[in-house]
């Protein structure tokens, strides 16, 4: 992470940083996407770019997953849409890296209610 010391206006040097922070995520997103990262690492590893990031925007980051797919992966977690992958605990990014590559028990289909048998999944997170 690059920490600019330039002297200026406290609200130039935010909007740089926001900046500096928008186009790092921007990056993570496309190597998401084109398959060079998995999520799951983003998750695990927790670099500074992916800090504030939501969970959500970095599981729609992949291929052919959008809001459905993720609300219902989130929902078997269980975990928030809104959650930022920094204030994820360990266990919950273990938990979450094992079922984005296959390797946790997942009921996979909602019973007639809608809901998901957590029963599995609660002792993981």
């Amino acid at each position: 992470m690059q920490h600019s010391t330039t002297p200026g206006p406290q609200h130039l040097r935010a909007l740089a940083k926001a900046n500096e922070v928008r186009l790092a995520r921007a990056e993570l997103k496309r190597r998401v996407l084109a398959g060079e990262l998995r999520a799951a690492e983003v998750i695990l590893e927790c670099s500074w770019e992916a800090e504030s990031m939501t969970v959500a925007d970095l599981l729609m980051a992949q291929k052919r997953w959008g809001r459905t797919r993720c609300r219902t992966f989130l929902q078997r977690v269980p975990l928030s849409e809104t959650k930022t992958i920094g204030s994820m605990t360990e266990r919950q990014r273990r938990a979450v890296a094992a079922m984005l590559d296959g390797s946790a028990p997942t009921s996979g289909t909602p019973d007639r209610s809608g809901r998901f048998d957590r029963s599995r999944e609660a002792a993981l997170v």
